[in-house]
């Protein structure tokens, strides 16, 4: 006699409540940076890799390591410094005299959770050493292909009030991060807390999730629906940052030399369907990818001189854009009949 499935409803209620169980855990060590805490579960759920900026203090680098012991399975922790080579990251094969050959010596990067700790202070030979790994899940060293674990997430972190002795990442890495999450200065009752915490012992984590169950969590996301007209609406988001003209723009025409890459409405639909599950919903709102469209868009614009000379930024592009561009009113994930 064959086991009745597991009716939808009751799926989505246990996803939530692991989500729930592991975002609690995390929360047991961060005070606060609610929104960055979100996102770094989107980019679990959604299996991509994730790009956290913001001035030293704020809680980054824990924020990775307490997601990671949560999640358990393995992770490496990488600091990037200007005179790592790529050979540090994904290894390189080793001649043993005793047997006249050579053997494949393995570089952290072969683990289930990478964190590379102020990636911008390592040259661009480094930095796009993780291209193939971030892209293909695999490394190439000499002659052969070795696949890394699945899943494989990259997190990196980095500090944008710096320049001595930096390296801006290249637009094709910085291209393959799902989302890039900017984190500002908790509030004042969130750094009392903060305060409080660092005048105790630290406080022991426990794994609440497996690796199946977040390989589980990560399958159910393609079971997310997302209405045609709201990939539309993604892709117009995009659209606009490349043809501001053609969006009644104009204002922002001279400030962008290079607009999203198909991988901006990609990233934003993928991650609005994560953040759906994250709110036990199985399907995606205009307000689902609203919220996350500057996270997905903002690294992948190229400003130009003006902008820059002007001090504008990537964020105050998108601000225009989605003034702008009208998200699709929606009742329940189906348009709404003219």
């Amino acid at each position: 006699m064959s086991m009745p499935e597991t009716p939808p409803a009751a799926e989505q209620a246990d996803h939530r409540t692991q989500l729930e169980e592991a975002l609690v855990e995390v929360k047991r060590v961060i005070a606060g940076q609610d929104e960055m805490l979100e996102r770094v579960l989107v980019c679990l759920v959604a299996g991509g890799h994730l790009l956290i900026e913001g001035v030293p203090g704020l809680a980054k680098t824990l924020t990775i390591k307490t997601t990671a012991a949560v999640l358990g399975g393995t992770f490496r922790r990488v600091q990037f410094t200007p005179d790592l080579v790529p050979s540090d990251l994904v290894g390189t094969r080793i001649y043993r005299p005793d047997t006249g050959g050579f053997d494949t010596e393995e570089g952290p990067v072969f683990c289930n959770f990478l964190l590379a700790d102020e990636i911008n202070r390592a040259p661009a030979k480094v930095q796009s050493a993780l291209l193939e790994v971030m892209q293909e899940r695999q490394v190439t060293i000499g002659h052969d292909t070795h696949l890394v674990p699945d899943p494989f997430l990259v997190m990196a972190t980095q500090n944008p009030i710096e320049s001595e002795g930096t390296y801006p990442l290249p637009e094709a890495q910085v291209d393959r991060f799902m989302l890039k999450i900017v984190v500002g200065y908790p509030s004042r009752d969130e750094e009392l807390t903060v305060v409080q915490r660092s005048l105790v012992a630290p406080t022991q984590v426990r794994q609440v999730l497996e690796l199946d169950s977040l390989k589980a969590l990560q399958q159910a996301v393609l079971g997310v629906y997302v209405d045609p007209s709201l990939i539309s609406y993604a892709v117009s988001l995009a659209e606009a940052t490349r043809n501001p003209a053609a969006f009644e723009l104009g204002e922002i025409a001279g400030l962008v030399e290079y607009g999203a890459s198909p991988r901006g409405p990609i990233a934003l639909v993928q991650s609005a369907r994560a953040l759906a599950l994250v709110h036990g919903r199985d399907y995606v709102l205009g307000a689902d990818l609203r919220s996350l469209a500057k996270d997905a868009l903002r690294h992948r614009l190229v400003l130009t001189y003006r902008a820059l000379a002007e001090q504008r930024t990537a964020d105050d592009v998108l601000d225009a854009v989605l003034a702008t561009v009208a998200a699709p009113p929606l009742e329940l994930g189906r348009p709404v009949a003219a």
